[in-house]
């Protein structure tokens, strides 16, 4: 058996008589949206640390836990805390956790995220419905014997976030009269910020935001048939684009003052998932 799978065999044989239902939609919260899941109807949490082999997230503000619950009773395994590729972790353990909720039963991947802001037209608070992304030196999460198990050797990428989700979020954010910006995100690896330069390089490339998460998370999804949307909460403007210095800090306040917005914008979409 590859190895990769065996290990999402092991994570899923140590927790799955602990699952309280099959989920439907496997969400995942970026920075500032950590203590969304106090606004669901949890009924079971899964520490990461109790998961055979699974890694730990260790950034400020990322707890590391699965939160079972109804979002308007859908189903939702909530990642609280997700892992990052500049922990040091190998690029098969950062979608480990992606894989693990499909595995689960999920169907739909709901990403989200702190970015910065590269559109001229974003300002901090801003939230962007992803529409395509682009990998720059991150490496593939495919990369490697392909596993059959889970897709096939070389998946189509060219609709990985999905039209009709993408239109549920439209409606939401129009019904809730929530402003929603719609672009192209691109991730880095971090953990430094991006230079001037790089910022300038991704807007020519057709960037709108940039972060450290989500393209690959994505990647994993679409190669096991999954259901993909995302949306970013712009935290900061890029590098260049203002002449503040950038800091994690700045991120995680920006995040959790449109957090509440946020919230109300992702219940609503899974509710009509």
């Amino acid at each position: 058996m590859n190895q990769v799978y065996e290990k999402i065999e092991k994570c899923y044989e140590s927790i799955k008589d602990r699952l309280p239902f099959l989920p439907k939609v496997a969400l995942v919260l970026g920075s500032g949206l950590g203590n969304y899941a106090d606004t669901m109807d949890v009924k079971a949490e899964i520490d990461y640390s109790e998961i055979a082999d699974f890694p730990v997230s260790t950034v400020p503000g990322h707890e590391g836990k699965f939160i079972f619950g109804y979002v308007k009773e859908v189903p939702v395994v909530c990642m609280k805390g997700r892992v990052h590729y500049y922990e040091g972790y190998p690029i098969t353990d950062v979608v480990l956790p992606t894989r693990l909720m499909k595995k689960m039963g999920a169907e739909i991947l709901f990403l989200t995220n702190a970015s910065g802001g590269i559109n001229p037209d974003f300002t901090a608070g801003s939230f962007m419905l992803i529409k395509d992304h682009i990998s720059c030196f991150a490496p593939n999460p495919l990369i490697g014997a392909n596993i059959e198990e889970l897709g096939c050797r070389f998946p189509d990428m060219s609709k990985v976030y999905d039209p009709a989700l993408q239109n549920i979020i439209r409606e939401k954010a129009k019904e809730c009269n929530i402003p929603l910006k719609e672009g192209v995100y691109v991730q880095l690896t971090g953990p430094s910020f991006e230079s001037p330069a790089e910022i300038q390089m991704l807007r020519s490339l057709g960037a709108d935001a940039v972060g450290m998460s989500t393209v690959v998370e994505a990647i994993a999804a679409n190669h096991m048939g999954m259901k993909i949307c995302g949306i970013s909460c712009v935290a900061n403007l890029a590098a260049g684009m203002t002449d503040q210095p950038l800091t994690h800090e700045e991120v995680q306040e920006a995040s959790n003052k449109a957090a509440p917005l946020f919230k109300q914008l992702i219940t609503e979409a899974i509710g009509a998932f």
